[in-house]
């Protein structure tokens, strides 16, 4: 690369991406290190590893199949309707689990599916067979679902959405119905876009820590995830911790790398949306079961939503807002958020920065590339980089600084997977279009990206920020693995009061911690996002 090629730009990249694989690289180097002393040979060999690797893969392909089994005709659902009353707000209710702490969702599926929850007090209610028991594989394929099954129907509705009207016509004159249009219009999209749906739904139940942690029951129902974290905080055998992160990274390669023989290119059309009816959706049973599949779906993710707020707000709210420890984790876990968006913001806008200096014909292998990332760096659970930093860090890790420089950074670094893609997209396009305009005009450095870019970039880089604040505010991995007794945030303080059967404590925290997130998400993406400049 020439010399004059080392803008600033290029410079911020390089040392965005340099950190990123000092960080993630010093954590892999720190466990293949460690695995050399180890005899991994007598670590498979223990029948309860074996067990933990078998459940592990157990749970993951069932909640990935019941996922994408319910989220595919919920989607063609809403596809098939284009308009009626509350289809955006529908649509706004499916989005809402991505930005819902984690441990918040389990205590609304633990106060809907629990021994003592609103579904066996009804059945009692009704004198019908009730004390169904939430713990175990049930209550993980349950929460599982609540989070997964909407991220379904949110990637998969803007590909049948993207159906040209002439298609629709067509279909029309040809009176194919339902089972036609399916084989021969929605299949061949479905069989591009759910190989990589389903590899992303299978790694996030794969690594999956909070659910499993709170909803497992027992060593029964143990994945390896959780195996890592048993393993560093309470049998302190970071062997076996050390193994558990390598097997785990190994199989999560190994499953990225088939998945890429099944992926299919998919082009979309958002911009010619079809206006056109679909012949599928005019029959009365169809419209009949597609608004009956639509408010199960909506009542299975609002309600434990819902029983969160009810529960929260009907309680002694005020008293647990005065609790000290209460108000302590609060602002703990604020400005753990702020620090970790902020970091992963820095990175994400470093990153796709340096994207505007590749010659134009890269730009779109790039954008492909860090795609590709993004799925890829679901394969570094939180709790296999967090073993790793544990081994870099490990003669100061017991200084609070550390601890606390530990949490921001994997928060920053799990929350970049998910920011990056659409900023970079974003600066990107931002590049194509203003490029030759402002060569043009001489326009260049502060004054392009005050007067050009920022109007353009502005709400990339709010969804970017807030959602890596959501994201940090709920995390309950990082924290876990790294906090002290005087490092509690509110998610760990929540996970706390469910497992001492505080429940009122828990409601408050619940609510508290679920208001948060949301208003956090929406003041800074509106903010960010409004079209007022100063």
């Amino acid at each position: 690369m020439p010399a004059r090629s080392f803008t600033g730009p290029v410079i911020a990249g390089l040392a965005a991406n340099a950190a990123i694989v000092l960080l993630i690289g010093g954590s892999l180097v720190a466990l293949l290190l460690s695995a050399t002393e180890l005899d991994l040979g007598s670590v498979l060999a223990d029948s309860y590893i074996r067990h933990v690797v078998g459940f592990t893969i157990w749970q993951a392909s069932l909640s990935t199949l019941l996922s994408v089994g319910l989220g595919v005709p919920v989607a063609r659902a809403l596809a098939r309707h284009a308009s009626f009353p509350g289809r955006d707000l529908l649509r706004a209710v499916f989005a809402v689990p991505f930005f819902t702490p984690v441990i918040v969702a389990i205590f609304g599926v633990v106060a809907i599916y629990g021994l003592g929850g609103w579904l066996n007090r009804g059945l009692a209610l009704l004198d019908l067979p009730h004390g169904f028991y939430l713990y175990g594989l049930k209550g993980i394929l349950i929460a599982h679902v609540f989070f997964n099954m909407p991220l379904v129907v949110t990637m998969l509705l803007p590909r049948l959405e993207a159906v040209p009207a002439d298609s629709w016509r067509l279909a029309a004159q040809l009176g194919m119905g339902s089972w036609a249009v399916f084989r021969v219009i929605e299949l061949p999209l479905l069989r591009q876009a759910l190989p990589t749906i389903s590899l992303l739904i299978f790694l996030l139940c794969f690594v999956s820590f909070a659910v499993v942690l709170a909803l497992g029951g027992g060593p029964a129902a143990t994945t390896l995830e959780v195996s890592i974290y048993q393993a560093l905080r309470f049998d302190f055998d970071l062997g076996r911790a050390v193994s558990l992160a390598l097997l785990q990274l190994v199989m999560g390669a190994v499953l990225v790398g088939v998945s890429r023989s099944f992926e299919r290119p998919v082009q979309l059309m958002p911009r010619l949306r079809s206006v056109a009816p679909r012949p599928d959706a005019a029959g009365l049973a169809g419209r009949a079961i597609d608004i009956t599949l639509l408010v199960i779906a909506g009542l299975f993710v609002a309600l434990p939503l819902l029983t969160v707020v009810i529960e929260g707000t009907t309680g002694p709210m005020q008293r647990m807002l005065s609790s000290q420890s209460l108000q302590q984790s609060t602002l703990r876990s604020l400005m753990i958020a702020t620090l970790a968006s902020m970091l992963c913001l820095c990175l994400a806008v470093a990153i796709a920065a340096s994207n505007r200096r590749r010659p134009r014909r890269q730009r779109s292998r790039w954008i492909a590339g860090l795609q590709a990332a993004s799925i890829g760096g679901l394969i570094i659970s939180p709790l296999a980089l967090g073993t790793g930093l544990f081994l870099l860090f490990r003669p100061v890790v017991d200084q609070p600084w550390v601890g606390y420089a530990l949490v921001i950074a994997m928060n920053a670094i799990m929350a970049l997977p998910f920011g990056l893609p659409g900023l970079s997209q974003a600066m990107a396009d931002a590049a194509r279009e203003d490029d030759r305009l402002c060569a043009g005009l001489g326009i260049s450095g502060w004054n392009r990206a005050r007067l050009i870019d920022w109007p353009k970039l502005r709400k990339p880089i709010g969804f970017c920020l807030g959602l890596a604040f959501s994201l940090a505010l709920g995390d309950l991995s990082a924290i876990a693995l790294f906090g002290r007794d005087d490092m509690t945030t509110l998610p760990l303080l929540l996970y706390q009061q469910m497992g001492a059967y505080r429940m009122e404590e828990a409601e408050a925290t619940a609510a508290l911690l679920m208001f948060l997130s949301f208003l956090s998400f929406g003041a800074i993406t509106g903010m960010m996002g409004s079209h007022a400049r100063g």
